[in-house]
This record gives structure tokens, sequence and C-alpha cells, in this order.
């Protein structure tokens, strides 16, 4: 009985003191600054990154001025920079968006992913592989499926890889 008390005690002290695996470690809200403070692995609410954010998972909403992780669904809004180094089912706003895949929307100046199924805005959009469409000044794909609208328009695996305003990719 007595050891089953202790082991009881000894539980609830390492849970409420922190010990525990980094595999839990979720949190709700992350105020970032400067990442000198403690960071969850997994944020699943709101991130603030001031100036700089960085999770392993965001779900939720990101805001600040640049944001990082490996995975993020949501809404990523960071003034300089969005970058996801896996998966994103999102909407990233910033200057400068890159993910490996995307589900959602890139908008901002410079945008970048590996494979995408959804829509890129922006003056220079760029794609290994594109399910939807690109809208931009330059929008280049390996393989496209879908379309392209703007000054420059490069399909690379298309019949016609090259063509100013109007690019169609099958």
């Amino acid at each position: 009985m007595m050891k089953r008390f202790v082991a009881s005690v000894f539980v609830a002290v390492a849970l409420v003191s922190g010990a525990r695996s980094e595999d839990y470690q979720i949190s709700p809200i992350e105020l970032s600054f400067l990442d000198f403070m403690y960071h969850p692995i997994d944020v699943a609410g709101l991130r603030l990154g001031i100036p700089y954010g960085s999770n392993d998972s965001v779900t939720g909403i990101d805001i600040g001025l640049w944001g990082k992780s490996t995975y993020l669904y949501g809404l990523q809004f960071n003034l300089l920079a969005n970058l996801v180094t896996d998966r994103a089912g999102a909407i990233q706003l910033s200057i400068y968006n890159d993910t490996r895949s995307l589900v959602g929307i890139q908008a901002g100046l410079w945008n970048n992913v590996g494979g995408m199924t959804g829509v890129q805005v922006g003056l220079l959009n760029l794609a290994d592989e594109v399910e939807g469409f690109q809208v931009g000044l330059i929008n280049r794909a390996e393989l496209m499926h879908g379309f392209q609208v703007g000054l420059v328009n490069v399909i690379r695996s298309a019949p016609l890889p090259f063509c100013p305003l109007m690019n169609v990719g099958f």
C-alpha cells in the first residue's frame, strides 16, 4: 500500500514539475522573443513570434516577423518570412513563403514550394509540382496541372514550356 502511494506521489510530482516526455509539450499560446525562452514542441492555438518563432508543429495562427516550423496547419502571417520545412495545410502571407508541401495559398513577393495543391500569388512564384494556379509577374513550375497568369510563365514539362501572359499544363 505504501509503495503505491509513494509511486503515485512520484508520478504526480514528475508531471507537475515538467519532467515529461518531449512528445507531450503542447501549448495553446506561445510568445517567442528572439528564441531565448522555452519553446514547446507543438503549438495548438496562437504563436506570436517577436521577431522569430520556431516550433515543430503549429496548428492555428502564427503571427510575427519570421516564423519557422516543420508542420503548419492554419494561418501563417509573418512580415518577413514563413518557413515550413515539411507539410503545410495553410494560408501563408509574407514577403517570402517557403514550404516543401502545401495544400492552400501562398501570397507574397516571393513564393517557393515543392509540391502544391492550391494557389500562388506573388511577383515570383516557384514550384516543382502544382495542381492549381499561379498568378504573378514570373511563374515557374516543373510539372503543372492548372494554369499560370503573368508576364513570364514557364512549365518545363508542358508542350509549350514558355508562354507570356498565360500558360496551361495538363
